[in-house]
């Protein structure tokens, strides 16, 4: 398959699992397109085209063409310098990797990925956030994040890809989404009573039973085993954790308890406040289950591809 192929799907498929709603995502873009008609000529010089098209800034190619024959990729959930110099050092070993895929993103897909955080807006007033308050309260968070990243030096990793002729691309959200709705349909189908039978469920998936065995297992950090969960929100994309304060409104909305990735103090502090329940799923293991749900559905589609693991992917198939 084509690299244009697989990043084109990749787009495509993560607009359709996006928990906005495909309509809404649709809508998103057609507003985008029209904001840029309305610039002036000068203005359109500097901006980037292909997020008309593409709603996920940290999902883009980075390095290599796009009629590039894929056969073989190298991922890993965080590719760096050393992982682009380990292909190139592989190659040389005979393993033939044509393509490297990130998930976290780096260079161009990290200096715009703070605005991937304004999805969550609409996200969150779905669940019952008047969509006035989410939208103020992701300004102010979406501002962080963005001073955040501009003093860095966010092309290292992709001027090693370019030099050392690796070609390179990363699939964040396009991911994320995929293991947000799998897992909120997935609960939501379970109807589970009580924190343990959310874990039993989540046990039961290779990506957290790898985990487990290797002492990152989903846990309870907010609750106890007997808690019953009420409303459950699984709170796995986005680009990265929201405000802290948008924790007081999804209480207030009725939710009870938030299944997570990954929560920094701060926010834990601030769900206990609110007596809401939070369970830790795993921040790589979630990582693994988003991407793998994606490749199945890009093998179904265009074939096997040929997989080397590194930097904590592990490749689970659910088509054998």
């Amino acid at each position: 398959m084509k690299l244009k192929q697989i990043y084109d799907y990749f787009i495509a498929e993560g607009i359709k699992e996006d928990p906005r709603g495909q309509d809404k995502v649709e809508l998103d873009l057609l507003k985008r397109k029209e904001d840029y008609d309305a610039l002036s000529k000068e203005k359109k010089e500097n901006y980037d085209v292909e997020s008309l098209t593409n709603p996920y800034y940290d999902s883009r190619i980075l390095a290599g063409s796009p009629d590039l024959e894929v056969k073989t990729v190298l991922v890993g959930i965080d590719i760096e310098t050393p992982e682009i110099l380990l292909a190139k050092q592989l190659n040389s070993l005979g393993k033939n990797i044509d393509l490297v895929i990130a998930h976290h993103p780096e260079g161009f897909a990290y200096s715009t990925f703070h605005n991937v955080l304004n999805m969550q807006a609409e996200i969150t007033s779905a669940l019952g956030v008047p969509i006035n308050i989410s939208e103020k309260l992701l300004s102010v968070r979406v501002r962080e994040v963005k001073n955040s990243i501009l003093p860095q030096n966010n092309e290292r990793v992709e001027d090693a890809a370019r030099l050392l002729e690796i070609p390179l691309m990363t699939a964040h959200t396009v991911a994320d989404n995929h293991v947000a709705t799998f897992l909120q349909k997935g609960i939501e189908a379970a109807r589970p009573r009580f924190l343990k039978d959310i874990i039993e469920y989540l046990n039961a998936f290779p990506e957290y039973k790898y985990s487990a065995a290797r002492g990152q297992a989903p846990h309870i950090l907010l609750g106890c085993d007997d808690s019953r969960c009420g409303k459950v929100f699984v709170d796995m994309t986005g680009g990265t954790e929201g405000p802290i304060e948008m924790l007081e409104k999804l209480s207030s909305a009725g939710i009870g308890t938030i299944v997570s990735m990954h929560l920094g103090t701060k926010a834990v502090k601030e769900a206990e406040k609110y007596n809401m329940n939070v369970i830790l799923a795993g921040h790589i293991s979630s990582d693994n289950l988003g991407l793998n749900l994606l490749f199945d559905k890009l093998e179904k589609k265009y074939g096997k591809l040929n997989f080397v693991e590194a930097s904590g992917f592990r490749r689970f198939r659910r088509d054998k």
